[in-house]
């Protein structure tokens, strides 16, 4: 059974070191060719190793990761920095600050837009 646990799969790998939320999700990402190994997009089920180093495209981000040490179960964000290094290109980090003012999430943000029920009661007593 230690050979076995030594095997890891890459969609395991990125979810548990918290790349992505859900493992289909991050199987989804393999089959849709946003992670890339030397260039060539992998399958789900490649087996990482240490030293290999990923391009890996998510929702909010384009990272380039070097495997450190393989992580078999997800763990917290403190622990889960340690098995690997991001080794994401400088200018890849300026843009992703650039877009992070304008990224939306669908919610909207306070004290912008409609009233609130506190202001639309000042609102109408102050027509009245």
């Amino acid at each position: 059974m230690a050979v076995e646990k030594e095997k890891l799969r890459i969609d395991k790998y990125l979810w548990a070191i918290r790349l992505f939320k859900t493992r289909s999700q991050a199987g989804d990402a393999c089959s849709k060719g946003r992670v890339k190994l030397n260039g060539d997009t992998v399958k789900a089920s490649r087996i990482v190793g240490i030293g290999d180093e990923y391009e890996v495209k998510t929702e909010a981000k384009k990272w380039v990761i070097k495997v450190t040490g393989l992580l078999h179960t997800r763990v917290q964000y403190p622990e889960a920095i340690k098995h690997y290094i991001d080794v994401t290109p400088a200018e890849e980090l300026d843009r992703i600050k650039y877009e992070a003012s304008s990224f939306h999430t669908g919610k909207r943000l306070s004290k912008v837009g409609r009233p609130t029920k506190k202001e639309r009661r000042d609102l109408g007593e102050f027509m009245d």
